[in-house]
């Protein structure tokens, strides 16, 4: 009989371990689900936020993070999912702004009319409804890892007590000599010791699980918000880099009209200025000099001189005007 009873014992632990290791299957698929859910919000864009609200107002938040986790965790998750990630909504851009004027300022009221003239695209009332967000966000990360710290301290603790009560079970001797109502309570006491054992090691790994997927959860957010902060980054820069040659290209092109309209422009007022010139020439010529034929049949001044030294009564006509000998070798010439 005692050894019937331990194969029976033997086999029903076998069944609770293999129930077990399904559940652990199955949380393994519900967290990497909750993985998937989570990663889409924890972007923080604002197209993201608006999808997973949606999502959120049809399905419970009790049905997307998994009720094992402690309650401050799960506060700090459902935070975020309701308000679109660890940005509040805010694309990274205007939240490291944000984070970088509030820090200068070290969170005094002032910084945020500065938060405004530095995002143009945010009005006061925005900016403040961030600042509360905020302040919420960092309470509730606190509380967070208060109870992260709490859960690793009586982790330890539990793990003693269940290693104590699985070491109880197996050690409990067996009665040699009792009567059959001793028997079967010492039975019943040992059950409820195993079934309590049991659970205590399935509710640990179901924490064990849980604390190890928010873990990675925050590690890929971190990854993730570098990486489009880096996108993000290369992204401006080409647009600078984009706006710069265009601007190039424009200054390019009005200095070489510039040029051209001034170099036509220098060319009209040099034949203008030509024009103008030959035009007052000829007007200061047709008006000093008058047209006589008859000046044709007058003798000139020179030759009227000449008489006049020579007299009325000169020598008369020239008939013969002497000329030097011409030497005999150019004759014939």
């Amino acid at each position: 009989m005692k050894k019937a009873e331990f194969i029976r014992t033997a086999e029903k632990l076998k069944n609770q371990y293999e129930e077990l290791i399904q559940e652990e299957k199955a949380t393994n698929n519900e967290l990497s689900a909750i993985s998937r859910k989570i990663d889409s919000w924890a972007l923080g864009n604002s197209e993201t936020e608006k999808a997973f609200r949606a999502i959120s107002s049809k399905v419970p938040v009790a049905r997307v993070i998994p009720s094992t986790l402690p309650e401050e965790v799960i506060e700090f998750e459902r935070f975020l999912q309701q308000t679109g990630g660890r940005q509040g909504g805010w694309d990274d851009f205007d939240h490291q702004n944000f984070m970088k004027l509030r820090n200068k300022h070290k969170g005094k009221p002032a910084f945020l009319k500065e938060v405004v003239e530095h995002l143009p695209g945010r009005t006061l009332d925005e900016v403040q409804q961030h600042e509360k967000w905020y302040q919420k966000f960092l309470a509730l990360e606190e509380r967070k890892k208060e109870s992260i710290q709490n859960w690793k301290t009586k982790k330890q603790q539990k793990k003693e007590e269940i290693l104590k009560l699985k070491e109880k079970a197996d050690t409990a001797p067996m009665p040699s000599h009792s009567k059959p109502e001793d028997n079967q309570k010492q039975k019943e006491e040992q059950r409820k010791k195993q079934k309590l054992a049991v659970e205590a090691w399935k509710k640990q790994k179901s924490i064990e699980m849980s604390m190890k997927h928010a873990s990675q959860l925050k590690e890929e957010e971190e990854r993730e918000r570098k990486q489009q902060k880096e996108r993000q980054r290369q992204c401006k820069l080409k647009l600078l880099l984009e706006s710069y040659t265009q601007q190039k290209k424009e200054q390019e092109e009005f200095l070489r009209l510039e040029k051209e309209i001034k170099e036509k422009t220098e060319k009209a007022e040099k034949r203008k200025t030509a024009a103008d010139e030959i035009s007052r020439f000829q007007e200061r010529v047709e008006n000093n000099v008058s047209r006589d034929p008859s000046r044709l049949y007058k003798p000139t001044k020179g030759w009227e001189e000449r008489t006049k030294k020579i007299g009325p009564s000169g020598s008369g006509p020239l008939l013969h005007i002497p000329h030097r000998a011409i030497p005999s070798w150019r004759q014939g010439i």
